[in-house]
């Protein structure tokens, strides 16, 4: 594939994020076309139980380049992802929260940021959110989390939670997919051979809507998901193949 970002599917998770899309639409829209690439906008979805597919409905009126999946039911953050990125129509996938809380205004600068590579796969650009607009318990948590996770996996990303991210599709729908499977990105791709580019970006307070993870759904699913990786990364024979031989004669 091309080492070039040409064109951009940006995929967003969504579940019973209604009064969230009006407003992130309108920012996607204004900094997609002055980007001035081909692109589309993927809204995923989870099987929202309030108004969010008619707020979906409505938009599509307005901006052409809108499209919509949608989940039977809520299946969670990495299924939408994957939904997303098979459904995109662009070789280039950036993701970003349904929330308001990643600033649209970013994108650019994760585009500026990617780094070709001559061999090996495409690498990841991932956000790094400075002065988080969290509650304190929400942010002592999330330290806590990636510091135990960037010991055991090695992964050198200081804030996998981040959801703004750019990376090829082709190389993220080779992972090997579970639930839960957005934390641990970094590490996949480290394991697949993809170089880690790290750019601080904004952090915005949520204005609607409520955050759908708790301590519940952090830590006790974190640590099994955690020790998991850690055995499928270290489980994982990738054996180096030497070039092939030709005969002069």
């Amino acid at each position: 594939m091309s080492n070039t970002v040409t064109s951009i599917s940006v995929v967003i998770p969504v579940f019973n994020e209604a009064d969230s899309i009006p407003p992130l639409m309108e920012e996607l829209h204004a900094v997609m076309e002055e980007l001035g690439m081909d692109y589309e906008i993927l809204f995923v979805d989870d099987g929202s139980t309030d108004s969010t597919p008619s707020r979906l409905a409505e938009a599509k009126q307005r901006y052409p380049r809108l499209r919509s999946l949608r989940h039977q039911i809520c299946s969670g953050q990495s299924a939408a992802l994957r939904s997303g990125a098979a459904a995109a129509a662009h070789p280039w996938i950036v993701t970003l929260d349904g929330d308001g809380q990643n600033d649209p205004a970013d994108i650019p600068f994760l585009i500026a940021a990617f780094t070709p590579t001559t061999n090996g796969a495409p690498p990841l650009v991932t956000g790094v959110r400075r002065k988080r607009q969290d509650s304190l318990f929400k942010r002592l948590c999330s330290r806590t989390a990636n510091a135990v996770r960037r010991a055991l996996l090695r992964d050198g990303t200081p804030d996998t939670g981040c959801s703004l991210k750019l990376f090829a599709r082709e190389t993220f729908l080779a992972l090997p997919y579970f639930d839960h499977m957005h934390r641990f990105l970094a590490a996949l791709f480290i394991d697949q051979g993809s170089a880690i580019i790290l750019v601080d970006v904004n952090h915005r307070p949520r204005q609607t809507g409520i955050s759908k993870y708790g301590l519940g759904n952090r830590f006790g699913t974190g640590i099994i998901d955690l020790a998991g990786v850690w055995w499928l990364l270290k489980r994982g024979n990738k054996p180096v193949i030497e070039p092939e031989e030709y005969d002069n004669d």
